[in-house]
């Protein structure tokens, strides 16, 4: 939840430039689960999305107190970006990527990153929105199975389906009743 006073990236952003402490006490708190999620699905530890994240922080910091920072996204979006470049670069030293990358900059640019990044967080939002509309039994099944990793067993015990290929094919409907919910309300990006 967003403290009421850096309720908007501006706010953050003049908060930080007037060396406000909180301000950035604040962003730290905020987008750090992101991060953190997206390190520790990547083959990383909780040391090393606090590393990332402090880094990632630091860049931006920097950016805000030398007036380089052009942000043409959220912040939120920016430090995604920001952090995930670190992260592959620290993949690569530790030799934990496929392919050796010498620099993440020359191809990974944060330009062609933001766009992706808002149209990811816009379709999750949709999603959400459908899921809350969906209706029970079916959000708490799909919660059940995709969100908390629950097995068809577990669900046909708590649902009390007669067995499993029953609780499958509630799945199947409950899957589809959400994807017409959805792109019902879902238009491309162009």
């Amino acid at each position: 939840m967003k403290n009421s006073l850096y309720e908007t990236d501006e706010a953050i952003i003049r908060g930080i430039r007037n060396d406000d402490n909180r301000a950035l006490a604040h962003l730290y708190k905020l987008y750090f689960p992101m991060i953190s999620h997206l390190i520790l699905s990547n083959s990383g530890t909780d040391d090393e999305a606090k590393d990332i994240y402090q880094e990632g922080i630091i860049v931006f910091f920097e950016k805000i107190k030398d007036n380089s920072l052009e942000l043409s996204c959220q912040i939120k979006t920016y430090l995604y970006s920001v952090c995930r470049r670190l992260w592959l670069k620290r993949l690569a030293e530790k030799g934990r990527y496929a392919n050796r990358i010498d620099d993440a900059e020359d191809f990974l640019l944060l330009e062609e990153d933001i766009p992706q990044h808002e149209e990811n967080e816009r379709q999750f939002e949709l999603m959400g929105e459908a899921l809350g509309q969906l209706g029970e039994p079916c959000r708490t099944l799909l919660e059940d199975y995709y969100i908390r990793m629950q097995n068809m067993q577990d669900i046909t015990d708590k649902f009390g389906y007669t067995n499993t290929d029953t609780a499958k094919n509630q799945k199947y409907k409950c899957l589809q009743r959400l994807k017409k919910l959805f792109f019902a309300t879902y238009k491309p990006q162009v």
